[in-house]
């Protein structure tokens, strides 16, 4: 069977906010790809969900956008260090706003490394 997903990901932690209509759950990134990103948390929506998502990329910077859980692993709050992919992969439906900071994120972080020295 072919591989569906993007293997164009990147590993990075950001902080963000998360929730169906308000931001109301505070998590973070395991790795982000140019068309959606995995939430490390504990607090997972059923796949089909909606969300609304708030990326900080800095203290100044920060990626408003909508999104839709595409798989979900819950797992309890004291073993979400332990187990490998606890949370949820989301697909970038619309940025609300910062949509050009998130590309260019993306394209940095695509870059080999000595192209950045």
């Amino acid at each position: 069977m072919a591989e569906k997903r993007n293997l164009d990901r990147h590993r990075k932690r950001y902080v963000l906010r998360f929730g169906a209509d308000e931001l109301l759950f505070k998590a973070f990134t395991e790795d982000i790809s140019t068309t959606g990103l995995f939430i490390k948390t504990a607090k997972t929506s059923p796949p089909g969900s909606s969300l609304l998502v708030e990326l900080e990329l800095d203290e100044q910077c920060r990626v408003l956008m909508e999104t839709r859980v595409m798989w979900a692993k819950k797992v309890p709050p004291q073993l979400i260090h332990l187990v490998k992919k606890s949370g949820m992969g989301v697909k970038i439906i619309r940025f609300v706003s910062g949509e050009a900071d998130y590309c260019e994120l993306c394209e940095e972080l695509s870059l080999p490394y000595a192209e950045l020295l």
